[in-house]
């Protein structure tokens, strides 16, 4: 039976969930995380902390370095290998893993968990994203959504969560998707479908885009016939949807919008994890 988590590391997603998990009735013990207010078990030792766990979670994503794990309230560095040697032979649960911190994990005797791979979680986290995306576009914009043509890159959870969001405020909606059976939906939804492949000779036309799509789409030569004035969100993880570069350097509004889940909604996005992790705690036994 689980009883024993360490948490180490993370961000305030990842504080409000302690929190959770000590009112569920789970014996929570932190690392890497001193500078909270909010947490009230804090050890000075890694290994300690982790000693008499029973799961270990961590940070979401775990890495945005490769070296070091994600510990924005501590000012101790953690780094994945040091992390690695004090979980041998435990369960890790953590976010957005690299395939290299899974190589090396099994050589401990580690199990990795990652939940940005979860199914339920990737659903719910969809809505703060579009929320947040929402946000962005009110504050960076002059005038009203509403009215406004507004176009999604890609009919994913978080393109088809986006959309309908910003249809019942009004905006008029374009989703971009390269599947028939995608445009074929998105026509189903009352929403304007464009195809990859018409992209180039339609894009000037909207006020704001929101791309999903987690490779670049929207590269030099796309983004040229951009409205001058137009807005551009990137929610898609490194390296993104658009050339930054090209960007840039056209001078076009941009804003690349990672992890909003947790910068939008952290009391939300946590109580997504933490019922995503008691389901995941159930099927370890």
């Amino acid at each position: 039976m689980i009883k024993n988590i360490a948490v180490i590391g993370g961000d305030l997603r990842i504080i409000k969930l302690a929190g959770m998990l000590e009112k569920e009735g789970y014996i929570v013990n932190t690392y890497g995380v001193e500078k909270s207010p909010e947490i009230t078990k804090k050890s000075n030792n890694l290994e300690e902390c982790i000693k008499d766990a029973d799961i270990v979670v961590g940070p979401l994503p775990l890495s945005s370095n490769e070296e070091y794990i994600n510990t924005p309230f501590s000012d101790n560095k953690v780094s994945i290998d040091e992390l690695l040697n004090a979980l041998e032979g435990k369960t890790f649960i953590a976010g957005s893993i690299k395939q290299e911190v899974y190589d090396k994990a099994n050589e401990r005797n580690i199990t990795i968990l990652d939940i940005v791979k979860r199914e339920e979680l990737a659903v719910l986290n969809a809505i703060s994203t579009a929320e947040g995306a929402i946000q962005i576009a009110i504050n960076e914009t002059p005038k009203n959504l509403h009215g406004n043509n507004v176009l999604v890159m890609g009919f994913g959870r978080i393109g088809k969560v986006l959309a309908k969001m910003l249809d019942g405020i009004g905006a008029k909606v374009a989703c971009e998707a390269r599947k028939t059976t995608d445009l074929a939906w998105i026509k189903a939804y009352g929403y304007e479908p464009i195809n990859l492949i018409e992209l180039k000779e339609k894009i000037n036309k909207y006020d704001i885009i929101v791309n999903t799509i987690p490779f670049v789409v929207l590269d030099r030569e796309m983004l040229k016939e951009v409205k001058e004035d137009a807005l551009i969100i990137d929610l898609a993880s490194n390296p993104g949807g658009v050339d930054r570069n090209a960007i840039k350097e056209l001078g076009i509004k941009f804003n690349w919008a990672l992890s909003l889940p947790g910068k939008v909604s952290p009391i939300t996005s946590a109580e997504f994890m933490k019922e995503t992790l008691i389901n995941m705690f159930k099927e370890i036994g």
